[in-house]
């Protein structure tokens, strides 16, 4: 037994000498060459990508951290594929049909590949353009939710029931942006045809101003909700538009504490806000 092993050990010893510390060299240098090339990444990204005007520091930071995401993910699997191939080389497995075989199997998977190259070019594009950023809250032809990752080939979003959709680049038609540069407040606020609507536009203007001005929320809004229109007749509610403008992705809590805000303002001034009427004329 004693002789087997001393027998491997010394078919070992050289060719570990030989072959594996190469080895175990080409892996270090690639981990310190993914770590050196991650740090240069985002030196460069975030030195050479001009500012955006319209963005806050937040969103300029979530640009950025979305682009230098990708190009580290993108070079790490090439440093790793190029230690993998040099790996392969030198336990004696010769790498040039390996190469030759990948050239037929791409070939012959060239159709099944072209929504592959439509997906990549489409995530460059997004990418390039600035459509939308990790953090960003979008919707993609009816599915909407928060943008979590981005790869060269499909976003990940998150919806407020917690469900994860993956969509390829190549299937985005439209994108809808819900928090780039900032975000409107938009409501629509039934009030009864007996209301006086002087009154109704002061109370609104007034809930509007003095919520843009607490010290809770005056952070988080740019334009003061108000009063802009009249905007329908309904069958038994005068319809108002309220309007204002607030930090992307706070349009949701600023809307949701304005109604809570208004219904207490109409009870306190009487303002009725109508359930739907139905006049019935009964035949004599």
């Amino acid at each position: 037994m004693s002789n087997i092993l001393q027998k491997i050990i010394q078919t070992l010893t050289p060719w570990f000498f030989d072959h594996g510390v190469k080895i175990i060299a080409i892996i270090i240098i690639a981990y310190f060459i993914h770590k050196f090339v991650g740090i240069f990444i985002e030196k460069l990204v975030r030195k050479i990508i001009i500012s955006d005007h319209f963005l806050t520091k937040e969103a300029e930071k979530k640009r950025e951290n979305t682009l230098i995401r990708i190009f580290i993910t993108s070079l790490g699997i090439i440093i790793w594929i190029l230690a993998f191939m040099m790996v392969l080389q030198e336990t004696g497995i010769a790498i040039a049909p390996l190469l030759a075989a990948a050239g037929i199997v791409g070939l012959a998977l060239g159709f099944g590949g072209q929504y592959l190259i439509r997906d990549l070019i489409g995530g460059l594009f997004i990418i390039m353009e600035n459509q939308y950023r990790i953090g960003d809250v979008v919707c993609f032809d009816g599915t909407c939710g928060l943008v979590e990752d981005i790869s060269l080939r499909m976003t990940t979003l998150r919806d407020l029931d917690g469900t994860v959709h993956h969509v390829p680049h190549g299937e985005i038609k439209k994108t809808s942006n819900l928090s780039k540069y900032f975000a409107r407040v938009n409501l629509n606020v039934g009030i009864s045809y007996n209301a006086n609507l002087e009154q109704v536009i002061s109370v609104v203007n007034k809930v509007g101003k003095e919520l843009a001005e607490d010290s809770e929320w005056k952070e988080h809004i740019l334009k003061p909700p108000q009063f802009l229109r009249v905007d329908d007749f309904g069958d038994s509610a005068i319809m108002i538009k309220i309007l204002g403008e607030t930090k992307p992705l706070k349009q949701w809590d600023v809307a949701g504490e304005l109604r809570k805000r208004i219904k207490i303002a109409f009870d306190r001034e009487k303002i009725e806000i109508p359930f739907p009427q139905r006049v019935i004329h009964q035949a004599k």
